[in-house]
C-alpha cells in the first residue's frame, strides 16, 4: 500500500479515507486499475472530485478490516454475473436473444452485434455487453459445454 490511510462509513453509509497525515476525503469509492485482468492488483480509491486520494497496489496487502470494508464496497459497484451455460439464442444473427445461465441465476438479454462480445487474453476468456449495458463474463470457453460452446461460436 502506497502511503498508510484510515478507512470508514460514514451515517450516510459512505466510505470516508484519511490519510496519514489526517486530510479526511468523504465518499472515495475503489476503483480496480485492471477489473478482469488482475482484479487483486492496482486499486485507486477515488475522492469525490473524481480524483485518486490513495493507491493499494495489492488487495491482499491491506488489514483485515480494511480488506473488508473494500471488498464490500466493490461488491456493491461491480456486477458482472459469469455465464456457466448458454441455454438458447433467438437467432445467429444481431440482434439476438440469449437466454444464459449465470453464477447469479438464469436470465435473458439481448446481445446488439457481434462487436460485444470481446475477448480477454489468450485464456479463452470473454466479455458479452447487454443491450442494456450489463457485462457477463465468460472465464473460458472452452470449459463450457459442448452446447453452449456451438451456440456462442456462431457469433465469434
Amino acid at each position: 500500500m502506497d502511503g498508510a490511510f484510515h478507512l470508514e462509513r460514514d451515517a450516510f453509509g459512505r466510505l470516508v479515507l484519511t490519510t496519514a497525515d489526517g486530510l479526511r476525503h468523504e465518499g472515495v469509492v475503489p476503483v480496480r486499475a485492471f477489473p478482469l485482468a488482475a482484479p487483486q492488483e492496482g486499486l485507486s480509491m477515488v475522492g469525490a472530485e473524481g480524483r485518486e486520494v490513495a493507491w493499494i497496489a495489492r488487495l491482499d496487502s491491506l488489514p483485515p478490516a480494511l480488506r473488508a470494508l473494500v471488498d464490500e464496497e466493490l461488491a456493491q459497484r461491480e456486477f458482472t454475473p459469469e455465464i456457466l451455460r448458454l441455454v438458447s439464442v433467438s437467432t445467429f444473427s444481431t440482434p439476438s436473444v440469449w437466454e444464459v445461465e449465470t453464477d447469479r441465476g438464469p436470465t435473458r438479454f439481448e446481445l446488439k452485434g457481434e462487436e460485444d462480445i470481446r475477448r480477454l487474453g489468450t485464456a479463452g476468456a470473454l466479455l458479452v455487453a447487454s443491450s442494456h449495458g450489463i457485462f457477463f463474463s465468460i472465464r473460458d470457453r472452452r470449459a463450457l459445454d459442448r452446447g453452449s460452446r456451438r451456440l456462442l461460436e456462431r457469433f465469434l
